[in-house]
């Protein structure tokens, strides 16, 4: 990912933070933040995918694979 993409991901981050506090404040419950954190998170990975992320968790599946799966 580059330098850029990654600032935008970080600003991101810290805007999803800062509603998850307001949730909290006005009194929403762990349910309601819990639901709403991992919507945020999700569609901002689609926007600013990691390529190097996805590598990552590929080859992490692909070793379970190996290793787990008996054919």
């Amino acid at each position: 990912m580059n330098p850029k993409d990654r600032l935008r991901k970080a600003a991101a981050l810290n805007e999803i933070a800062d509603t998850v506090e307001k949730m909290e404040g006005s009194g929403a419950n762990k349910v309601q933040v819990g639901a709403f954190v991992t919507g945020a998170r999700k569609k901002l990975a689609e926007e600013l995918p990691d390529p190097e992320k996805y590598a990552d968790a590929a080859a992490s599946a692909a070793k379970w694979a190996r290793t787990n799966i008996n054919f």
